[in-house]
């Protein structure tokens, strides 16, 4: 099966969220990528579609966008 990915740039709105989504859909359902620690990663989430953190991005390829913490031109820097 595969995961979701919740991306987060780990400002307190970003990791409130990843406990929720974590309670919510399970570890075992997503991988937790924390764009500030993965900044290689930035661009895989751009080309998922993702436009501002806290999102999820669900197994068929749908984003979350979920209580806007920064855009993903914050996160590049």
């Amino acid at each position: 099966m595969k995961k979701s990915v919740f991306y987060h740039a780990g400002c307190p709105v970003c990791i409130s969220a990843e406990h929720d989504i974590i309670d919510l859909i399970g570890r075992d359902s997503v991988e937790i990528v924390h764009l500030s620690d993965n900044r290689d990663r930035i661009n895989e989430a751009e080309n998922a579609g993702v436009q501002s953190v806290p999102a999820l991005v669900t197994p068929n390829g749908n984003v979350l966008h979920i209580n806007f913490g920064a855009s993903i031109e914050d996160v590049k820097g």
